[in-house]
């Protein structure tokens, strides 16, 4: 899993520079699709537009899986935030699609800002009451599937 992840990483700029290879034209037909551009009216402006949302939401996934720290649930923040931009891109529903509405975040960091407070008092009050480093504690809490659907499946 460590060399997939690492080649994902290492493989960003060559995919985020894909849209070089998309012709500026308003339809791209090649032999397994055909992309119409709509609002951009260029698939090569499409293609850059969905990169630059793909390209940085791949990296935090791959963050968010990998992460040994106990705050990585705040990742999900701008997992979500860089997905609701994706699907806009997509979509192509609104002339502003980096006009990101905070309201639609607000359950989501409502949940997770307060969790990560907690874990760390809890951790803070530990640390000052049994003497343990802060290492000892950070592997206490962390919850440590053994493979990668289990930590998938720890998450939904």
């Amino acid at each position: 899993m460590g060399s997939i992840a690492g080649t994902l990483v290492a493989a960003t700029p060559f995919l985020f520079y894909l849209y070089t290879f998309v012709p500026n034209e308003q339809v791209w037909t090649t032999g397994l699709f055909t992309y119409r551009s709509g609002y951009y009216e260029s698939a090569q402006i499409g293609v850059w537009s969905i990169m630059g949302k793909l390209v940085p939401l791949l990296l935090l996934l791959i963050w968010f899986f990998t992460c040994k720290h106990w705050w990585y649930h705040a990742i999900l923040v701008p997992i979500a935030m860089y997905a609701y931009q994706l699907a806009g891109v997509i979509a192509d529903e609104s002339l502003h699609f980096d006009e990101f509405k905070l309201i639609y975040l607000v359950p989501l960091m409502a949940i997770i800002i307060p969790s990560i407070y907690l874990i760390r008092a809890q951790m803070m009050d530990k640390l000052n009451d049994a003497g343990k480093t802060m290492e000892e504690l950070e592997a206490e809490f962390m919850i440590k599937p053994t493979t990668f659907w289990g930590k998938v499946k720890q998450y939904f």
